[in-house]
C-alpha cells in the first residue's frame, strides 16, 4: 500500500506493519532475538530497533500534547534539530541500552496502542489537513503519525531483515 491518504488507510497500514514486526519477532529463536547486527549500524540489535520505535511514538505523542496547549513543542527533541537526528537516535539507543528485549517489546506494544488511539480520535480532516494545527507548521498531523507508525515500521522491518540476512552470510 502506498503512503496513507485517509484515516482508514493509516490505521490499516500501521496495524499491518506493526503485526508484521510482532510476527517477525515471535518467529525468532531466543538466540536470534538477542543477536548483534553486523558492524556499521546505529542500532546494534532488534531491541535497539524496537526501543527506537517506542521512543519516537513517545516523542510524537508529547509533541501532540504540548502542541494542543498552544505551546510550540521541541521537535524533534530539546537540543536537537532535524539535521542532528542521527545524534538524537544515538541518544535514544543509549537511553535504552540497559532495557531488556522483553521490556522493549512491551513498551513498543503499549506506545503503538496509544498512537492508534490518538489516530482513532481524529477525523480524516483533522489528520490530513495541512496547517490545521499551529504546532505542525506547514504539514499535517498525519504526516507525523505516518512517520512514526507505518513508514517507521516498514523501515524497521527492512533493517531487521537486512541485518539478519547479512549476519547469516559467512
Amino acid at each position: 500500500m502506498a503512503r496513507p491518504k485517509t484515516k482508514p488507510e493509516l490505521q490499516e497500514l500501521s496495524q499491518q506493519n506493526y503485526e508484521r514486526i510482532i510476527e517477525l519477532i515471535e518467529s525468532l529463536s531466543p538466540e536470534a532475538m538477542y543477536e548483534e547486527f553486523p558492524p556499521g549500524y546505529l542500532n546494534r540489535n532488534i531491541r535497539d530497533v524496537i526501543a527506537h520505535l517506542h521512543e519516537w511514538h513517545t516523542m510524537v505523542m508529547t509533541w501532540y500534547e504540548v502542541g494542543l496547549t498552544g505551546v510550540k513543542p521541541d521537535i524533534p527533541a530539546k537540543g536537537y534539530t532535524w539535521k542532528t537526528t542521527p545524534d538524537l537516535n544515538r541518544a535514544i539507543r543509549d537511553k535504552y541500552k540497559e532495557t531488556c528485549f522483553e521490556e522493549a517489546v512491551l513498551l513498543f506494544n503499549d506506545s503503538h496502542q496509544q498512537i492508534m488511539k490518538l489516530i482513532e480520535r481524529h477525523t480524516d480532516e483533522e489528520l490530513f489537513e495541512k496547517m490545521r494545527y499551529k504546532w505542525t507548521g506547514t504539514t499535517s498531523l498525519a504526516a507525523y503519525l505516518i512517520s512514526c507508525t507505518s513508514s517507521h515500521y516498514d523501515w524497521a522491518l527492512k533493517l531487521i531483515k537486512k541485518c539478519r540476512k547479512a549476519k547469516a552470510v559467512p
